[in-house]
């Protein structure tokens, strides 16, 4: 009888082995590319979504008071917006600020106050309005202004790009 024993293959291959690791590796590449933008785009949507709150709290205030709009500053945002311990913050942590766009020349969405908003974190929480002002998607811009108007325009730089603009 012959005595020569069969081995058996047990266990992977080199090949095998570094195969999975480089699928794997891909994956993970992948979840950390996508990762970053996706965060990216959940921030703008609250952001979108604060805009549209604020939209409906002035609208609500006008509604009440015979169409006159409130003095948005950080006492309005106090009494209205953050009542019952609601925040009303930038997803980056910093409280939001109006700035008044004063004047009656037009201010395009491409304006450095719309476009440099992340630089520091302080930028990143500044809501712009103008009163009397309009949304004008055609031209990319917020136009008119008139302090003796009862609407506004509200616009935010959106982190992902472009701005969120509501009239109220």
């Amino acid at each position: 009888m012959n005595n020569v024993r069969k081995q058996k293959d047990e266990g992977f291959t080199i090949i095998e082995v570094v195969l999975v690791l480089a699928i794997a590796a891909l994956i993970m590449l992948m979840v950390f590319i996508a990762l970053p933008a996706l965060q990216r785009n959940q921030r703008d949507t609250t952001r979108k979504n604060d805009i549209s709150r604020l939209q409906s709290t002035v609208n609500n205030y006008k509604s009440t008071n015979r169409g006159s709009l409130p003095t948005l500053n950080a006492a309005f945002i106090t009494a209205y917006m953050q009542r019952d311990g609601d925040q009303f913050a930038d997803p980056a942590g910093e409280d939001y600020t109006l700035v008044n766009l004063t004047g009656t020349g037009n201010v395009a969405f491409t304006d450095a106050r719309f476009t440099d908003t992340y630089s520091t974190p302080s930028n990143a929480a500044r809501i712009f309005y103008r009163v009397g002002g309009k949304c004008d998607f055609a031209s990319s811009q917020i136009t008119g202004g008139s302090a003796t108007a009862r609407k506004v325009a509200i616009a935010k730089g959106l982190e992902g790009g472009g701005v969120q603009c509501v009239e109220a």
